[in-house]
């Protein structure tokens, strides 16, 4: 914490939470021990992230893709999502932490949709950070869906082709009302963005690191901001440009 200059913390970080199964696997053990050890992490980086004073977390929780994985893997990790979102509510609250999702939720299964809304409702007026699950996301899907709102609105002369901008598709994304991530950090030494947030991120630095999920706790989280930290972010200018940007 000491290393960490609190004057330029990242806004919005976003993890792609990967290697569980390789933990468990590495242990001897099923997939979904993974996956339930998993959980412990969440917590950790929630409250870590909390406390250290980001104010928006996007956790990939479960993508499109996988929705082809095993089907006793799929029916465990969706029994475990809506236990771990109805255990957890009260600790979100605690930490006066506001739930939001984002993804295709009416894929869910149903009781999972009802713990997920009762959540959100249950934490709406949490002032602290907040907590954004990725819950059936993909961004092709989501990229995909949104241009689909846009050309709607066009076919019904709500708006012209030609007043379409970038802020146009930013508007009709999942993510409309959040910031883009800074950061994104995955985790398990995998190096790819596995279809996350692919508009967010045009300008976000990107954290690889071996560490598997299940053993990723508060100092690898500091960790990854002090390197975001130590990086200079120049959106296409120049160093020399940045400067004279920072002293007028």
């Amino acid at each position: 914490m000491s290393k960490l200059d609190k004057n330029r913390l990242p806004k919005h970080i976003a993890v792609i939470m990967d290697g569980n199964g390789r933990w468990a696997k590495n242990k001897g053990k099923a997939r979904v021990f993974g996956h339930k050890n998993g959980v412990e992490s969440v917590r950790a980086i929630t409250e870590s992230a909390a406390e250290i004073g980001i104010e928006y977390l996007t956790l990939y929780a479960f993508s499109t893709e996988n929705w082809n994985r095993p089907k006793a893997e799929i029916t465990a990790l969706m029994t475990l999502l809506v236990l771990t979102i109805s255990k957890e509510t009260k600790t979100l609250n605690k930490n006066n932490i506001r739930l939001h999702a984002i993804g295709n939720l009416d894929n869910l299964p149903i009781n999972c949709t009802k713990e997920l809304e009762n959540a959100i409702a249950s934490t709406a007026k949490n002032t602290g950070l907040n907590l954004i699950l990725a819950l059936s996301y993909s961004a092709k899907w989501e990229i995909t869906e949104a241009t689909k709102l846009i050309a709607k609105k066009i076919q019904d002369n709500e708006i012209q082709l030609a007043d379409i901008t970038e802020d146009t598709i930013q508007k009709h994304l999942c993510t409309a009302k959040f910031p883009d991530p800074e950061l994104l950090i995955r985790t398990s030494g995998e190096c790819r963005i596995s279809n996350f947030l692919l508009w967010q991120i045009a300008y976000s630095e990107l954290y690889f690191t071996p560490t598997l999920w299940p053993d990723f706790r508060k100092n690898d989280l500091e960790e990854a901001i002090i390197s975001y930290q130590n990086r200079e972010r120049r959106f296409g200018k120049i160093s020399e440009q940045l400067e004279t940007d920072n002293n007028s």
